[in-house]
């Protein structure tokens, strides 16, 4: 198969899966806003969902603007601007989905920690330190990821000798022996240590996760059979999110890792890397939508109300 009409092939791949994605997210905040225009208690975990969700929409825009043809016909803006902009925004979204998955499953493993664990001294009362926590993690992410705008550009012939594919229009431009390790090394640490956390949260809430299985065993035959409660579910799902994130992050890394260190002009690579890593963008979103029953309901509640007073109306 000609390599151009796989690669336009894998692309165009992108635009459903961009559009399902950016459709997801969108509900999701609009769920969550809606919950709290109803007057339902916010949770702490809020804030980092409604995070990613935002992350997301921006990474899956930013990415569709890169593959866009449209974009690129227009000579308003210089072609090197729009390539610097866009990569360094997409790339920022991507670490930020990181650090936000991250957060929020450290989160969830505090919340559901016994009080008298040693978590349980970290458990929060106010959004204020999250607030502070994801300021941080936006300066320290486009701070690890300032060099690119000094080494993307706008090229009309990606075949030119050096330049590492992005998109059709966009290149890297060759990073020296010494500045390569040093940047992918710093990148390397940063996911070690989220992914790290993730690993360590999870466990810990695996663990608890049996526990409460093996309590309920006994409890079986009892006249009160203990349910499952939102906090667990919320467990569960969270958990979910992180498999998931895990598959895509490895398959991602791998070829990351690949094209990297040996700075291979591969566009077929690149489109495969591309599906992959915007993958979870897509796919957290109908994770969290279809695990968070809570705000479904009080949703569908309300909803229910208005068509009920409309049907009065009419």
């Amino acid at each position: 198969m000609d390599q151009q009409f796989s690669y336009v092939a894998i692309r165009n791949a992108f635009y459903p899966q961009a559009s399902i994605g950016i459709a997801a997210n969108t509900f999701l905040l609009c769920l969550h806003t809606a919950a709290v225009l109803v007057g339902h208690k916010p949770r702490l975990t809020d804030l980092p969902v409604t995070h990613l969700a935002l992350t997301h929409i921006l990474m899956l825009l930013t990415m569709g603007l890169l593959v866009s043809a449209d974009i690129w016909e227009t000579q308003d803006i210089p072609g090197d601007f729009k390539c610097k902009i866009l990569v360094f925004l997409n790339k920022v979204m991507r670490g930020l989905s990181i650090c936000t998955t991250c957060v929020l499953s450290v989160l969830q493993a505090i919340i559901i920690s016994p009080s008298g664990s040693w978590l349980a001294h970290f458990k929060l009362k106010s959004k204020n330190p999250i607030l502070a926590l994801f300021l941080f993690l936006w300066v320290l992410t486009m701070s690890t990821y300032s060099n690119l705008l000094f080494y993307t550009v706008a090229t009309s012939n990606n075949t030119q000798p050096g330049l590492l594919f992005v998109t059709e229009c966009c290149s890297y431009l060759p990073i020296s022996h010494i500045h390569r390790p040093f940047f992918l090394t710093l990148l390397a640490c940063r996911d070690v240590f989220f992914v790290g956390l993730m690993v360590l949260s999870s466990g810990y809430m695996v663990l608890l996760l049996y526990r409460h299985t093996q309590r309920s065993q006994h409890l079986r035959n009892s006249r009160f059979s203990p349910k499952s409660s939102p906090e667990q579910r919320a467990t569960q799902s969270i958990l979910l999110l992180i498999c998931c994130f895990a598959v895509l992050y490895c398959a991602d890394s791998l070829i990351s890792v690949a094209i990297g260190l040996t700075w291979t002009n591969n566009a077929i690579l690149v489109c495969v890397q591309m599906l992959v890593a915007n993958g979870y963008g897509t796919v957290s979103p109908l994770v969290l939508i279809a695990a968070d029953t809570q705000i479904t309901k009080i949703t569908q509640l309300t909803c229910g109300k208005k068509s009920h007073l409309l049907t009065k109306l009419i």
